[in-house]
């Protein structure tokens, strides 16, 4: 297995300032000790002949030092080595930095990624209010629209035309092929005759009928003429021609003006018992089966199936494009409506907070693993060098406080010890 490529540590976590602080703290730190280093060779140089003081101030002296070197040295074996002397148990960050890694991984993902912390976290929150507060700023249902509308765009230019609109074709032509005709029809007829459409369209086709008839006088006066016996005279076939005439024009006009005609009584009739055959009848079921069929299988059906995709995308990426189009609008007015539901409406806020919790847990328990996996692996792949100097960049000026109390606490504690020392002698 091939080991995972070291990776720099962003430069965002450079701080001139902070590693100012840190060099300074190092200066004072450094600074006591030689203070006491300093008072501890003076002493030493005076000995006991300046009076019995130099005995407490040299166990001051010394004890600081001592407090000040271990200090030192604990801060420093956290990230190298002292004096780069490979002494054992040194150099922790650099050497445990992958265990770090995985501990912290394991720290988040059991104290901080739970079901329960979320819970507890989400139950003080206002999800919803939240949520409608956002949407509700003026100009965000616009912006947001703009922005759902060139997301949209652009997802659909990702998208192969030749592999969408086949896809699409096919889907429609397998869900038209796989779904009965009869019982739509049936339906569809049983809509327009509850309705009494069937009527209005038997009334609106007399009408045409009569119009064509009286547009097509002469036409059909000729048509007559040339069926007629030579022998006849013309002004017999104008009698009959116009009576016949008349008498189709009338007829027409009857049925047209009559609601109760019993021509449209026979029609009622018949539609009715058609769409009780389309639900009863296997062979009415199947020669509508069979002219749906053909007509699926004309070429122009098939090019308008294959050419949805197309005029569907072209119509969407003209509405997301235009500011002021219905798209756009509608998108609008939703966010706006949203943001009202989740500020006014009690059951809408409950049902978004209740969901807001449970998707949350959901995402923890699924996720959390691989979060700390995340952040285990992100550590490991940092340079051991660097993690150290940013690691101590960021907490190393609290740490030279743990030499400076050091060097003063190991001084108190000399002083006392050389005085209790004192005592009992």
């Amino acid at each position: 297995m091939s080991s995972s490529p070291i990776t720099p540590l962003t430069s965002s976590l450079d701080d001139p300032e902070r590693a100012e602080g840190l060099r300074r703290m190092k200066r004072l730190a450094t600074g006591l000790f030689l203070a006491a280093a300093v008072v501890f060779l003076a002493c030493v140089l005076l000995g006991g002949e300046a009076g019995a003081w130099v005995g407490y101030v040299r166990a001051t002296a010394e004890a600081s030092m001592v407090g000040a070197l271990a200090d030192w040295f604990a801060v420093t074996a956290l990230f190298r080595h002292p004096l780069r002397l490979p002494i054992p148990h040194t150099a922790i960050i650099p050497r445990k930095k992958d265990q770090i890694g995985a501990s912290l991984g394991a720290f988040v993902e059991e104290n901080f990624l739970t079901r329960a912390v979320v819970d507890d976290k989400l139950a003080t929150v206002d999800v919803p209010g939240r949520l409608g507060a956002f949407l509700a700023v003026p100009g965000r249902a616009e912006r947001l629209s703009g922005d759902a509308a060139a997301a949209l765009a652009g997802l659909t230019e990702l998208l192969r035309d030749d592999d969408v609109q086949d896809a699409v074709a096919g889907l429609v032509d397998r869900k038209l092929h796989e779904t009965p005709a009869a019982p739509v029809l049936a339906r569809v007829l049983e809509l327009v005759v509850d309705g009494d459409r069937h009527q209005e369209v038997l009334s609106a086709a007399l009408r045409y009928l009569a119009r064509f008839l009286q547009d097509n006088r002469v036409v059909f006066r000729a048509q007559l003429g040339d069926a007629s016996p030579s022998w006849v005279p013309d002004w017999v076939d104008d009698r009959v021609f116009d009576r016949v005439f008349a008498g189709v024009q009338s007829f027409l006009d009857e049925v047209g003006d009559d609601r109760h005609h019993e021509l449209r009584r026979v029609y009622d009739a018949r539609l009715r018992a058609y769409v009780h055959a389309l639900r009863t009848d296997p062979d009415t079921a199947a020669r509508v089966e069979a002219f749906k069929k053909e007509l699926l299988e004309h070429p122009a059906v098939r090019t308008w199936s294959s050419s949805l995709w197309t005029n569907a995308k072209t119509a969407f990426l003209g509405a997301a494009a235009d500011p002021d189009s219905e798209l756009r609008a509608r998108v609008a007015d939703l966010v706006r409506d949203a943001a009202r539901l989740l500020q006014t409406d009690p059951r809408v806020r409950e049902r978004v907070q209740r969901q807001a919790v449970r998707v949350a847990g959901y995402l923890v328990e699924r996720f959390s693993g691989d979060l700390a996996d995340v952040v285990g692996t992100t550590v490991a792949r940092w340079d051991t060098e660097e993690t150290s100097r940013r690691i101590e960049l960021q907490v190393g000026r609290d740490l030279q406080f743990i030499r400076i109390n050091g060097t003063v606490v190991g001084g108190l504690a000399g002083l006392v010890i050389y005085t209790v020392a004192q005592l009992l002698g």
